[in-house]
């Protein structure tokens, strides 16, 4: 009798069973309608987009539109710098995402405009003097790339925390070559429109005074500044009063630098408002609660434009100091006060987002890519159960009783660990039993060699198993680091084949050797006069 045999043949048995019951059965039971425990359920192993369906959207980040941000904040500094220096000028214009100009400097505060322009705007633009004292100002080349590239960067991981926040099991999400352009793939989702609106929306939050309005007409608003907006005013749109006869839109004049943003933002949830009505509530981080606190304690009695995505939700009237907490209503439902306090929550996109293409994977085909896929490999099991049973007699069903505890063991890590199998996975599952063969006929060769230098069965065994251990792991460490590169530079599917082949590697390397193993020593145990069919 072997030594440890009882714990060895235990160890399997759990080891086994336990995968069996994390990864195998949750699949059967969903097949064949058995009872299935939540958990479970939950964690069983999850499709991909090529087997679920769901959607596969393409999108381009608009860095313009980062850049224009930028050069519109510059430029309101610029003018509050000026107007605290009492430094005149006649206007300010932004001509181009990249570049703005200052006009109307008079030639005796030339010096003082300089040396306030410079503080504001020396490290990211250069100054170009132009004639009748303007100046025109425009990005550094480095610091466009720089903007241009944390604006994709920025939208990438916007898009991952609102994608999480939905829910979606493993969503792929990862830059394209373009550099702009993002790929976005939600496996599962049915309702597309809402995913892209969600996905899609800036959701930029401002807080800013109303300086005038509401009004129902912008020529009114401008009457009230003799036609003429001064240059840090700006005219926004609102919706109608809830409740009120008017139902067209209002429109507010404030100032375009908020001095409160969605930056300042700590945590955003769904509630209702004083009228049982789904509302937003947020808390602010302990800079923006001072700075809201100063806004409202010197403004009690003005109107408060809360501003999404330029335009006003709603205007409330500020009855005292507002601190770290708050609320926005307007009229919503609550599935859109849920959709705007998750992208609140994952923050906002530093630029609008174009759709460049959309490709709905429906479930028939994915059905039809997990038959062909389990036809595939079933095909390539029962040709190696025949090469096997044909070549190595009876020990080719200790390698066959192997290779299926490999399976069973894979696809219990694989829902174990949060895995995804998707199409190109499944080819690493078929690769797995290859490798997992490979190893059994290295041992087995080993063995038929011992054997033809007469040396006893246990013997053998024993020399075959150790003497190809070494082989067996240089092999596997090998086809490990391949994964690991495939993994780190490859897209979704190159990963989720990575992903496979990684972990049938490590499992094989259990059952070809420990399990193998066993099943030789529990056969032998049982015989007086050992003999080995191979």
């Amino acid at each position: 009798m072997y030594k440890n045999l009882r714990w060895k043949v235990l160890t399997i048995i759990i080891v086994v069973g336990v995968f069996f019951t994390i990864g195998v059965y949750p699949l059967l039971a969903e097949r064949y309608h058995m009872p299935l425990p939540q958990y479970l359920k939950a964690n069983q192993l999850k499709l991909g987009l090529d087997l679920k369906g769901g959607v596969h959207l393409v999108l381009r980040v608009n860095t313009d539109d980062a850049l224009k941000l930028t050069s519109t904040t510059t430029s309101e500094q610029l003018r509050e710098s000026l107007r605290s220096g009492n430094i005149p000028v006649t206007n300010i214009v932004l001509e181009a995402p990249t570049r703005f100009r200052v006009e109307g400097v008079p030639p005796d505060r030339d010096s003082q405009f300089r040396q306030a322009a410079d503080e504001i705007t020396a490290t990211n633009y250069n100054r170009n003097p132009l004639a009748g004292g303007a100046y025109e100002f425009t990005m550094k080349p480095l610091i466009e790339r720089d903007l241009r590239e944390q604006a994709v960067d920025q939208a990438l991981q916007t898009i991952d925390r609102r994608v999480n926040e939905l829910g979606v099991a493993e969503p792929s999400i990862a830059r394209q070559p373009q550099g702009d352009q993002i790929l976005v793939q939600l496996p599962g989702v049915t309702d597309v429109a809402r995913a892209k609106e969600i996905i899609r929306s800036t959701a930029i939050l401002e807080f800013k005074l109303v300086e005038a309005g509401p009004s129902s007409s912008k020529d009114d608003l401008l009457k009230q500044y003799n036609g003429q907006l001064p240059g840090e005013m700006e005219i926004l749109q609102g919706s109608a009063e809830r409740g009120g006869t008017d139902t067209g839109p209002l429109y507010y004049v404030v100032r375009k630098i908020a001095p409160v943003t969605g930056q300042d933002l700590r945590v955003a949830r769904p509630g209702l408002d004083e009228n049982n009505q789904p509302a937003v509530h947020f808390e602010l981080k302990s800079g923006g609660a001072q700075r809201f606190g100063k806004l409202s304690g010197e403004n009690i009695g003005r109107y408060l434009a809360i501003v999404l995505d330029n335009r006003v939700v709603s205007a409330p009237r500020l009855e005292g100091r507002i601190t770290d907490q708050g609320r926005i209503s307007g009229g919503f439902t609550t599935e859109m006060a849920n959709d705007l306090s998750l992208t609140l929550r994952a923050g906002a996109l530093p630029a609008s987002l174009t759709y460049l293409e959309e490709r709905v994977v429906g479930p028939t085909l994915g059905q039809d890519s997990i038959r062909s896929g389990v036809i595939a490999s079933a095909t390539g099991l029962a040709l190696i159960v025949v090469f096997m049973l044909v070549y190595y007699k009876l020990s080719g069903v200790n390698a066959i009783v192997a290779l299926i505890f490999n399976l069973v063991i894979l696809i219990g890590l694989m829902a174990y660990v949060g895995a995804t199998m998707t199409l190109p996975g499944i080819a690493g599952f078929v690769l797995t039993m290859g490798v997992g063969v490979d190893s059994n006929v290295l041992i087995f060769e080993r063995i038929k060699e011992e054997l033809a230098a007469q040396r006893g069965v246990r013997a053998s065994i024993n020399a075959g198993f150790s003497r190809v251990f070494l082989t067996l792991l240089d092999t596997h460490v090998a086809a490990l680091i391949s994964a690991a590169f495939l993994f780190q530079f490859g897209t979704g599917p190159i990963r989720g084949f990575a992903t496979t082949l990684s972990i049938g590697l490590m499992v094989n390397l259990f059952t070809s050797i420990f399990v193998s193993k066993t099943i030789y020593e529990l056969e032998l145990s049982a015989r007086k006069e050992p003999a080995l069919s191979i």
